[in-house]
């Protein structure tokens, strides 16, 4: 069987997300793993009249944060780590995989196909192509699962 001792979870807060947060979260608990949150964002660059203006990254650092902070935890006694980094998404997530040790990456996928995915890319596919341990890509919502918004909500409802 697969020692299972840290799950790294790359969340772009998108349903997609979501739903594998609720899976990380199950196996975390399951295995008695440590989770590792992620949040990667690209530095942010806004174009006005000829300036470039730059958001203010002290702002939009505390933002992210009480994004990932408002994912719930996963259960009690499961040690929980949450980081965010500006740069590449793939860069990032596939150093952060080397840096924690991480045995599993449970990551969420647009289900790009075709020209989508030619002009968007697919940061799931790299990091599967690339990662130093197992990738498990989420695509649709888990049957029964209450998406990690709802569990912030206080909606969950056990099947």
């Amino acid at each position: 069987m697969l020692p299972i001792r840290t799950i790294l979870h790359p969340t772009d807060f998108s349903p997609q997300s979501a739903h594998a947060y609720q899976l990380a979260c199950a196996l975390a608990r399951d295995y008695g793993a440590r989770l590792v949150l992620l949040h990667v964002h690209p530095p942010e660059i806004v174009y006005a009249e000829g300036y470039v203006l730059s958001p203010d990254p002290e702002v939009v650092l505390r933002e992210l944060r009480q994004e990932l902070d408002r994912l719930p935890p996963p259960g009690p006694g499961v040690r929980v780590d949450r980081a965010i980094k500006e740069g590449d998404p793939v860069l990032e997530i596939l150093g952060t995989a080397r840096e924690t040790g991480c045995d599993l990456i449970v990551m969420g996928t647009h289900g790009r196909t075709g020209v989508g995915r030619l002009l968007m890319g697919s940061v799931a596919e790299a990091v599967l192509r690339k990662a130093p341990c197992p990738v498990l890509t989420v695509k649709a919502p888990v049957p029964g699962a209450s998406t990690a918004a709802d569990m912030a909500a206080g909606e969950v409802v056990k099947s």
